[in-house]
């Protein structure tokens, strides 16, 4: 059964298209025509997760199963999780809008560790026990998670879940999903239903194993397997093409991955130790992708993802030739931070243009010896050639990340980073230029499981020590802007991250205490109290100690290489278990190398490493050739002709009343690029399409009387034009008339005059009310003492209109954005008023009031002050629709009659 959600998504709730779940590319299957119902609940806001990849991947691979329905979940903000709670309301998919409880099976991302406290929030919400054994014997669904935190280390999380999948989904998931089918369909348990799925490769069902004293963990029945295998699937393109949402997400682009897994072998990255083999995507399926993609999506960015973009060799013949073929779309290229040694001028001109995108580098490590600890593998005069060419491309500022904490650092390494900074500075300099300045992070190092420094730790205190010797040294520098990882966050990343079963309790108390993701940035020390206090309930504040002091408590002193305590590698660890197909000795050797500054080399483009991934099971490193790099005819150039303009009318009515108007701007532009007209655009630094609204309207009114004005760099057919419009336009944005207008007169915006509403009000101050208040304060100034607690049965509505066009003046002040009080007639700006329909306790009423752009309007409820002055009585705005906007009419100058020359005079 469908949730309420239209009593929940009010303009009060911040950003309420973000439930909706009408986007671009949203499926909307029935929902009795599917066998097993997914619902993929992302666990944080929707603007992170709808711009996720795997996300909308993931997504669409289930959806394209026949008999399978998958639906989306947020984690909600906390205004609407607020009110999910005080209506009792069940947290609902967006789709379907069904309560989660409704599904077969739940997956959540976990890819951050300290993300779970967010999926318990989201289970809370949705009224769903927290544990399997809670679960257990009932009707609930399914809860498993994926992501590489839970592919890395899901102990201290194996309370929560029923199974957790390791690796790659796309062929996983839907192996999940037909064992669900026949389970489902045969009445399985749900122990033998999960029992059926241990059997799977890449699934690990928690309650088949056990923890044993030392942290190990080992199957407590003899059907699972001993080591549970990871996945690895073959990336495909085509799945990335998926949802356009209305509001602006983290990542508002379309993104389409060219490489999985990375073989550079940086001994601190977990993501490229967990996704060998490196696969590359054919270049074609990439440039058919992207192409697309921009037709489907209307996107004007679009991003090639891989851990190492720029060890896809391809990559400047692909970036090039969509740059080549989209040349006259203002369309732009981003990539994620890249290999600052291949950067060259060919990438420079895939990224530069009328938007170049922000660019960014991340050498790790101040020194060359650091880096060859880390195996970074970049030379100073690597980083020199990349960062010289970026700045002679064009760019004055760029993006650099570093560590602190690594083995092996001293005080020098840590000074190298502003040394580093310095000279780069410096050889990036010219008469009659700016020098190149950075944007600059430093992190502090968390060891992960399944890398070869996964046995290290650093205290806080040292964490804190080296942060403020590098604050010291950055004073004496310019042209740098330092940001810097709080020793905090690093802390409780390490104690969770490298943990075991005993944390799960950790983390439902941090949960309860209220620890969560949106808590680390508004209050950092109530979330970083609720973890300790979590920490020491559970009786494990000695081990949490261990990290603060740096002391990992598997370290022993056996070995020791440089002055370097090295760890015993046959002690279990707790992530052991999970078979990521890199032996956990060669981890131990490559530590030894490190402390050696031992450099390996790349095993896709050099001699094999031996780490042991390469076999039946996870495959091998696949490397596309370079092809040849096309002929780069030229940047985008904005075509600024104007041939015709085109003014339609159209309706914002439904669930697009709750898109806001700079969403809409945002929607118009990609609709125009989906439908392929030509428009024209602005000129400067930033082209942008000369699309023209006549007025914003609020969020959360509705109306049938918008009008928006577009110019065509080419002359279209104005039912054509109406026709292509109206095929990406949504449903709840009906055109209902085009015409063409001359140029020459001005535009929509500078014509507009007053506009019709018909707003429906109620007695009573009521939570709508109290937030026009505020607003408004003017709201607040109306009094009514010795006003009855009675309301009359029949209320004389008539009369109260005709009491107000009665009046010649209604003063209120009005404070501009620079605070200057301003007092205003609103009288002045009401010319009709008429009562539409009447009750006992409230009426519509439709008014024709002032509507420029220069501010000189009536607003919605500015009408009901002028009602609530003659009434005495407080009202509630309960609904807004705008019925007509009107402009003021152009009056052609008729052409000057030619006068006769004067006769010369004798």
């Amino acid at each position: 059964m469908a949730v309420a959600v239209e009593s929940l998504l009010t303009p009060e709730i911040l950003r309420p298209a973000r439930y909706l779940g009408n986007e671009v590319g949203a499926v909307h299957k029935p929902w009795d025509s599917a066998i097993v119902r997914w619902s993929l609940t992302y666990p944080e806001v929707y603007e992170v997760g709808a711009s996720n990849l795997g996300h909308i991947i993931l997504y669409s691979i289930i959806n394209a199963q026949p008999r399978q329905l998958c639906d989306r979940a947020y984690l909600p903000a906390p205004d609407l999780a607020q009110k999910l709670r005080q209506t009792q309301t069940p947290l609902f998919a967006v789709e379907s809008r069904r309560s989660l409880l409704e599904f077969d099976i739940l997956g959540f991302s976990l890819s951050y560790e300290l993300g779970a406290t967010n999926i318990l929030e989201m289970l809370d919400l949705a009224g769903i026990p927290l544990t399997w054994q809670e679960r257990n014997g009932t009707n609930f669904p399914l809860i498993f998670a994926g992501g590489q935190t839970a592919t890395s280390n899901p102990e201290p999380y194996a309370e929560f879940f029923d199974f957790i999948v390791l690796g790659d989904g796309e062929e996983l998931l839907p192996e999940i999903g037909l064992i669900l089918e026949e389970g489902k369909q045969t009445g399985l348990s749900r122990e033998a239903l999960l029992l059926d799925l241990a059997q799977v490769p890449g699934v690990y069902v928690p309650q088949f194993y056990d923890m044993a004293p030392d942290g190990s963990v080992a199957p407590n029945r003899s059907e699972v397997p001993h080591r549970i295998l990871r996945r690895v699937a073959v990336p495909i393109p085509a799945y990335s093409i998926g949802l356009v949402p209305y509001v602006e997400t983290v990542h508002d682009r379309l993104t389409v991955e060219i490489r999985r897994g990375c073989t550079r072998g940086c001994r601190f990255c977990q993501p490229g130790m967990l996704t060998r083999p490196a696969r590359d995507v054919a270049p074609e399926a990439v440039i058919e992708a992207i192409e697309d993609g921009m037709r489907a999506t209307g996107y004007n960015e679009f991003s090639l993802l891989s851990l190492s973009c720029s060890d896809y060799l391809a990559l400047p013949a692909v970036g090039m030739e969509i740059k080549n073929r989209l040349k006259d779309e203002n369309i732009s290229l981003s990539l994620p931070s890249q290999r600052v040694d291949r950067f060259d001028e060919n990438i420079a001109n895939i990224l530069g243009g009328n938007r170049p995108m922000s660019l960014t580098f991340a050498p790790e490590a101040g020194t060359q010896r650091l880096r060859d600890i880390i195996n970074k593998g970049l030379t100073n005069e690597e980083l020199l050639r990349g960062v010289k060419t970026a700045w002679q491309q064009g760019w004055d500022k760029v993006k650099l990340y570093f560590m602190i904490g690594l083995p092996g650092e001293t005080d020098a390494d840590v000074i190298g980073i502003v040394e580093t900074l310095d000279w780069l500075r410096r050889e990036c300099s010219a008469r009659g230029r700016r020098r190149l300045d950075f944007n600059v992070t430093i992190s502090n190092f968390t060891p992960k499981p399944h890398t070869p420094f996964q046995w290290h730790s650093v205290s806080t205190t040292e964490f804190a020590r080296k942060q403020e010797l590098l604050r010291s040294a950055f004073r004496e520098l310019r042209g740098i802007k330092a940001n810097f990882t709080d020793v905090r966050i690093s802390a409780m990343e390490d104690f969770v991250g490298r943990g075991d079963r005993r944390l799960s309790a950790v983390v439902r108390r941090a949960w309860e205490l209220g620890a969560g993701m949106d808590a680390w940035w508004e209050s950092l020390d109530k979330a970083f109290g609720a973890w300790t206090q979590a920490i020491a309930e559970a009786g494990l504040d000695w081990k949490y100690r261990q990290v603060e002091d740096g002391e990992w408590n598997i370290f022993a002193a056996d070995e020791e290489i440089g002055g370097y305590r090295l760890p015993d590698c046959s002690k279990p660890l707790p992530w052991d278990h999970l078979d990521t197909g890199i032996d956990k000795q060669w981890l131990h050797d490559d530590l030894k190398r490190a402390l050696e500054a031992a450099v390996v080399p790349d095993c896709s483009f050099e001699g094999c490493s031996h780490c042991g991934v390469c076999s039946v099971d996870f495959g091998h490193n696949v490397v596309v050739p370079p092809p040849s790099i096309p002929h780069f005819i030229g940047h985008f150039k904005p075509n600024q002709e104007r041939v015709q303009r085109l003014r339609v009318w159209y309706g914002k009515q439904g669930d697009m009343a709750l898109v806001s108007h700079l969403d809409l701007l945002r929607l118009f532009d990609r609709i125009v690029r989906r439908a392929s007209l030509p428009i024209s655009f602005t000129g400067g630094f930033h082209p942008s399409p000369r699309i023209m609204p006549a007025n914003a309207l609020s969020l959360g009114h509705t109306s049938s009387g918008e009008i928006v004005d577009f110019e065509l760099a080419q002359s279209v057919d104005v039912e054509d034009f109406r026709q292509r419009l109206a095929t990406h336009l949504p449903a709840d944005l009906p055109i209902y008339r085009v015409e063409a207008v001359d140029l020459k007169q001005p535009s929509a915006t500078a014509l507009l005059e007053r506009a019709t509403y018909e707003i429906q009000v109620e007695l009573g101050l009521g939570e709508d009310h109290e937030a026009d208040a505020v607003t408004h304060p003017v709201i607040n100034a109306v009094s009514h003492p010795g006003q009855p607690q009675v309301l009359p049965q029949v209320l004389n509505w008539q009369n109260w209109v005709q009491q107000v066009l009665n009046q010649t003046e209604c003063w209120i002040d009005r404070t501009t954005k620079s605070g200057k009080v301003i007092p205003t007639n609103l009288r002045d700006r009401l010319f009709e008023l008429e009562l539409v329909a009447a009750g006992e306790t409230g009426a519509t009423l439709r008014y024709l009031g002032s509507c420029k752009n220069d501010g000189t309007m009536l607003r919605p409820h500015e009408m009901v002050i002028l009602l609530e002055r003659v009434m005495a009585q407080p009202l509630r705005l309960t609904r807004v629709h705008r019925v007509q906007l009107e402009l003021a009419e152009v009056v052609s100058e008729a052409p000057k009659a030619l006068e006769a020359p004067e006769a010369p005079q004798d």
